[in-house]
């Protein structure tokens, strides 16, 4: 991708925040599922 703009630069940066940050919040979910399943035991 070729970013000419400051414009450009920002649309491509929050969009790769927004997948790391949804990515962050999936793993963890899943992590939290994992500990609290475990303390049942």
């Amino acid at each position: 991708m070729d970013i000419y703009t400051l414009q450009d630069f920002f649309t491509f940066t929050k969009g790769v925040i927004y997948i790391l940050v949804i990515i962050t919040l999936i793993g963890l979910a899943g992590f939290w599922r994992f500990l609290t399943e475990r303390d049942e035991d």
